[in-house]
């Protein structure tokens, strides 16, 4: 579903060019449950944003569904992510003078599709929250914040959902729960990717991809 072969990304500061990532090849596939690790800096979240059409590969092929996304141009780029990748990162970016299920309904407003309130009920039911949608963000705890972004992510009916430290901000019982709630998506049929410093939540993946200096190590 999402290759990357052989995929670079350099920086410049001032003089000084900075591998991001260094010839990295990764495959995503129907299905996959994918941790990427690593320390700090080590490209992790470069990795998913090329992965998801967010950033730029300097060098290397990155294909999505066989089509090599670089030759689409910007548009084609934004219709990718509209309409087959969802994102989760660690900031929730709920929106605090929206309600949940107006926050959730939020990317159809990119997608020029019009909001459906039968199916943002049944995804905030899938995530524990129907009994909270006419609530704002600011009423909500953390572990809720972040299953109302997961439920945001899911509006378009993506095929791979990408998440940035998606347990990064939570305590132990809401990270469990958001991890068991990535675990059901999957057996849908979700791909889901993680960049993860959670051990708890890397051991529950099938694969687990670690980064170290813009390079895969294992």
């Amino acid at each position: 579903m999402i290759a990357l072969e052989d995929v670079s990304k350099l920086y410049r500061r001032g003089s000084e060019e900075v591998h991001a990532l260094d010839g990295v090849t990764l495959e995503i596939a129907e299905g996959d449950l994918i941790a990427i690790c690593g320390p700090s800096g080590s490209g992790k979240t470069t990795l998913l944003n090329i992965a998801g059409c967010m950033d730029h590969a300097s060098k290397g092929v990155v294909r999505i569904c066989g089509e090599e996304v670089e030759r689409g141009g910007e548009r084609r780029l934004a219709e990718i992510r509209q309409s087959l990748i969802g994102f989760v990162f660690q900031q929730f970016f709920l929106i605090p003078t929206l309600t949940v299920e107006e926050n959730v309904e939020l990317p159809l407003l990119f997608s020029h599709r019009k909001a459906d309130r039968a199916r943002t009920a049944d995804l905030l039911e899938s995530v524990g929250l129907a009994h909270r949608r006419r609530h704002r963000p600011g009423q909500l705890s953390g572990g809720e914040m972040q299953r109302a972004a997961v439920a945001r992510s899911l509006i378009n009916e993506p095929k791979v959902i990408l998440a940035d430290e998606p347990t990064g901000n939570l305590d132990s019982r809401n990270s469990a729960a958001v991890i068991e709630l990535f675990e059901a998506l999957n057996r849908r049929g979700i791909a889901i990717v993680l960049v993860t410093h959670n051990p708890v939540l890397a051991a529950r993946c099938r694969k687990v991809v670690h980064l170290e200096d813009g390079k895969v190590v294992a």
